[in-house]
């Protein structure tokens, strides 16, 4: 009971920053300090000091962490002076704007220090790195962990928590949390095991959904964070058109709305749980609607663990492109009308399932223009004429954009790596003939970096936003 009163604490009171200098924030951070005590509390502020500064070393966190738990330490003891903790935390904040500073270094860092008092203080706590685009935590082999765990348990830990958190930043708290403290006992356990291998492999398959979780969740975060809400909602349709271009604009719509409303609402939740609850409930919602329609999503659906059927769903590759007639284009009235964006979504959704292979950052590339579009010309003096001028250029465009991608990233997945390459340049040799050996060269490392990073379903969004 004592362990689960601090689960919650430490779930609803996450120290994000126990810089604010206010006293009722005071308060709020030596009550957790208090409840959980100072190595939960140092824990905690290692794993929201690591997500906040994804790209600062083991270092910079320790020292932040020091000096945190060293304040919470000093001004949270019955009968400490009221102002301890205000002045503590003041002066952590010009440690932070000094020269030479060991703490995680910000861009924005020099704009909060020109502040002063308070101002200064919640400036330098709102400071958060951008999250990395793809996660770099590679779990070391058993023989390895046991080594490093032996060697020193407390700086094995404090390196885990800061790699993970910081790879990872994207996911829910709640999320890490369990899923730090699930493989940190593990390791514990298994390391001083008779037999290390059969207990590693017994918690590893019992920590998988844990596991899967965490990257899942940190992958749709991380999408959610790039794109918001509405261009999430686009991107989850079209993945779903393309792993069921049979199903209707009117089927999966509601699906990618409902998708889109579970990481509003989970992904900067300390809600216990709540990733896996609501998406627990969109798998049953999804697998109601199309498990009768599609032979593959029912073969998803039909295990009792509704996450890893989410995982299976997610994984599902395209579907071969259905014979259908051509999109229609939404007209000019239907584009600046009050459903305009619909229509728009609905005309990109129609592309996306005609082009199976065509991935999420080439298509998030025909959404940002179909709104700039829009935003363009419906506010224009002679909306007609702007829509048709760009109509005209989208018509000499699009098609061949959408044939390049799909051909790319078709060839991506049906090839090995080495033919791929080979088949890239065989046709830029056609298609460029008097390109030196050195430029083709170039031009195919390129495309394949591309194609590798951006193809598959779980590219990074901002990075192949710029890519393409």
């Amino acid at each position: 009971a004592p362990e689960r009163a601090k689960a919650q604490i430490l779930l609803t009171n996450p120290p994000f920053s126990a810089l604010t200098g206010k006293a009722y924030v005071r308060d709020k951070v030596c009550q957790e300090f208090n409840t959980l005590g100072k190595e939960d509390f140092r824990t905690l502020t290692i794993i929201a000091n690591s997500r906040k500064f994804s790209n600062a070393t083991f270092e910079e966190i320790s020292h932040l962490v020091r000096e945190i738990v060293s304040l919470a330490e000093t001004c949270c003891t019955d009968g400490a002076d009221p102002s301890c903790y205000d002045a503590g935390s003041s002066a952590l904040s010009a440690k932070s704007c000094g020269e030479g500073s060991p703490f995680p270094a910000h861009p924005g860092t020099a704009g909060c220090c020109a502040q002063e008092g308070l101002e200064q203080k919640l400036c330098l706590a709102a400071l958060r790195h951008p999250p990395p685009e793809l996660p770099r935590y590679l779990e070391p082999s058993n023989e390895e962990l046991c080594q490093a765990f032996k060697k020193d348990p407390k700086d094995f830990a404090d390196r885990f928590l800061h790699e993970y958190a910081s790879s990872y930043s994207q996911a829910p708290l709640p999320v890490l949390l369990g899923s730090t403290r699930t493989f940190l006992s593990m390791v514990s356990t298994c390391c001083i095991s008779p037999m290390p291998t059969a207990c590693f492999l017994k918690e590893k398959l019992e920590r998988k959904s844990i596991s899967l979780l965490t990257l899942m969740s940190n992958r749709v975060c991380s999408r959610f964070t790039a794109y918001g809400k509405d261009k999430v909602t686009f991107s989850y349709l079209a993945s779903l058109a393309q792993k069921m271009p049979g199903a209707s604009f009117e089927d999966l719509l509601p699906l990618a709305e409902d998708a889109a409303e579970v990481f509003s609402q989970c992904c900067d939740s300390v809600a216990e749980d709540c990733m896996q609850k609501k998406l627990s409930e969109h798998t049953a919602k999804a697998c109601g609607a199309l498990s009768a329609r599609d032979e593959r999503f029912a073969d998803c659906c039909k295990g009792t663990n509704l996450m890893q059927n989410y995982f299976c769903i997610l994984a599902l590759p395209p579907a071969p492109a259905p014979k259908l007639p051509e999109a229609q284009k939404p007209g000019n009235e239907q584009l600046c009308g009050e459903e305009g964006a619909r229509h728009a979504k609905r005309y990109l959704f129609e592309l996306a399932r005609r082009h199976p292979s065509v991935p999420d950052a080439f298509l998030g590339k025909l959404y940002d223009a179909s709104n700039k579009v829009r935003e363009e010309c419906c506010s224009a003096k002679d909306a007609p004429a702007c829509l048709d001028s760009k109509r005209q250029r989208m018509g000499e465009e699009l098609p061949l954009f959408l044939q390049k991608a799909n051909r790319l990233c078709g060839q991506y997945a049906a090839l090995n790596f080495l033919d791929f390459k080979k088949r890239l340049r065989e046709s830029l040799t056609q298609t460029m003939p008097g390109a030196s050996p050195e430029l083709l060269g170039r031009l195919v490392e390129q495309r394949a970096d591309l194609a590798s990073t951006c193809c598959p379903p779980n590219s990074p969004p901002l990075y192949c936003a710029s890519k393409v």
